[in-house]
């Protein structure tokens, strides 16, 4: 088997190994019987089964499973090794039930440092590099009992909305597998979605957890910025980048996101404090307020998208929950170019580094040729050409005599969007919107058309900007246009610090929505 040695995932040509000719399959016939994190803990913890048992499931499973692209790098040896270590630690420690996550594998994306793979950030430049230390995150994961069994696929640095900007191949939608699995957390999500790992690590920068969590059908879940430390996070933009997770259940991934929360004294724009008042995670249905944004319900927005949500909503009343109706949000559309102005400003300067002289493969260049021509040549080899468009972007916003028109300008119109936000939240428990404007699209569908890309954000990238936490839960399935039926993602966006108040409405909504995944 594959999964009993160490595993690179590579491929040519875009695609993924043994792909073959195939252009569309699903693998609903294919699959493992899902398996609760939780659950799984339990069982570990109760003896029924060994975390060694667990982690081989996983291990074959995504080696069975490794068409869908969603794996870059899987150490076996380590994991298993890991496994044997928890389950022997078990037997003799009575701390094992203080342990969340105890014997659970887990996926790690490809951009949080992790001592014993290698971290590559999706990216040619990173290819060789395994960091000398684990991420906050990851480490955590480790103290609640997790086992890391591989690192999962990504847009280049996280720059992108299908996953097919990653440097070394594509992801696909295990729904649908012509179709993408959204990004840039489309590994982690596709893992989840099919069964591979009961839940994997994400990061969302304008909602890389979110929307794929949407089109793969299955639990995302963002957190307050700072709830969860940064440090061991290859950074994209740093004032918006926030580590979270996806799951198949909200149970899982609110057991997972609060492993891993926690202030850091790594991170300084971490938290240690939380706002009790908004993280009672108490309280019944009829205590419950909340309002559907218009703005994301209107054009642009696909019929059966707005139908889903709308439903869920109507769900949501039916549970004894009020509903405001539509509210509009001021701001809300300007939110979208203010982000795109922040990240990729951001970008372009986190993204220096990645030179040939501090971080990635040197060039060779003529002899007697400068240090500019070496970086140049470094950079324009190694680096994407998503990569590169947002550097070129973030460029001219910083750049003199555009600064205050561009990037100034955008952090004025981010301060206006928290302020809309905010207003809209209060005296509500959660805000209802779309994860995004329609469903799963084929590959290739967008590549030459970003500025069509990235307007598929528009539903995430406010809770982004105001640093709000967001999750993210099936509520249906709608028409891709071509009769193929994809998942719809509702999104429930609440106040800072109030993951355990989101994750109260989300599961009574689950339980009453009662999806079916894969």
């Amino acid at each position: 088997s594959v999964a009993r040695s160490a595993l690179r995932l590579n491929a040519k040509d875009g695609k993924p190994a043994r792909w073959g000719r195939t252009r569309s399959r699903t693998l609903v016939n294919a699959l493992p019987s899902p398996t609760s994190a939780l659950e799984s803990a339990s069982q570990v913890t109760a003896a029924k089964v060994t975390s060694v048992q667990l982690t081989q499931q996983a291990l074959d499973a995504i080696a069975e499973h490794e068409d869908l692209g969603a794996f870059l790098h899987v150490n076996a040896d380590v994991a298993i090794n890991h496994a044997r270590q928890i389950d022997e630690r078990s037997e003799s420690d009575d701390s094992a039930e203080d342990r969340p996550l105890l014997g659970v594998p887990i996926a790690v994306k490809d951009n949080l440092c992790t001592s014993d793979m290698p971290t590559t950030a999706g990216s040619k430049v990173l290819e060789n590099y395994t960091p000398p230390y684990d991420a906050t995150a990851v480490q955590n994961l480790r103290k609640a009992g997790a086992v890391i069994v591989g690192k999962t696929n990504l847009d280049e640095f996280g720059m992108g909305s299908t996953n097919e900007a990653s440097a070394y191949h594509v992801v696909r939608n295990p729904w649908a597998t012509d179709r993408v699995p959204g990004g840039s957390s489309g590994g982690s999500a596709a893992a989840v979605a099919a069964n591979l790992v009961a839940a994997a690590i994400g990061t969302d920068t304008g909602g890389s957890i979110r929307q794929p969590a949407s089109f793969c059908g299955i639990v995302g879940f963002k957190p307050t910025y700072g709830l969860v430390s940064r440090y061991g996070l290859i950074s994209y933009a740093s004032s918006l980048d926030t580590v979270g997770c996806l799951a198949r259940s909200v149970d899982d991934a609110e057991a997972v996101l609060m492993a891993m929360a926690g202030g850091d004294a790594s991170d300084a724009t971490s938290s240690y404090h939380r706002d009790d008042a908004n993280n009672t995670g108490g309280g019944d249905m009829e205590s419950t307020r909340f309002a559907l944004v218009g703005a994301a319900l209107g054009e642009g927005v696909d019929s059966g998208v707005s139908a889903a949500v709308r439903a869920a909503a109507a769900t949501l009343e039916s549970l004894g929950a009020t509903c405001d109706g539509d509210v509009d949000v001021p701001n809300f559309e300007d939110a979208l170019p203010a982000y795109y102005a922040i990240a990729c400003s951001e970008a372009s300067s986190n993204l220096s580094r990645f030179d040939g002289a501090r971080y990635g493969p040197r060039a060779s260049v003529e002899k007697g040729a400068s240090l500019q021509s070496m970086y140049d040549e470094t950079r324009g080899s190694n680096l994407g050409e998503e990569v590169k468009r947002r550097i070129l972007m973030g460029t001219y916003a910083l750049s003199s005599g555009y600064y205050d028109a561009c990037y100034k300008r955008a952090q004025q119109v981010r301060t206006l969007v928290r302020r809309g936000l905010d207003e809209a939240l209060e005296g509500r428990t959660c805000l209802l919107l779309p994860a995004a404007p329609t469903v799963a699209y084929k590959l290739g569908e967008k590549t030459d058309d970003p500025l069509a890309m990235y307007a598929g954000d528009l539903m995430t990238v406010p809770a982004s900007l105001a640093g709000l936490p967001a999750v993210v839960i099936p509520c249906g399935m709608a028409d891709a246009g071509d009769g193929t039926m994809m998942p719809v993602g509702l999104q429930l966006i609440g106040k800072s610090f109030s993951e355990r108040e989101l994750a109260r409405v989300a599961k009574a909504l689950e339980k009453a929505i009662a999806f079916k995944g894969l």
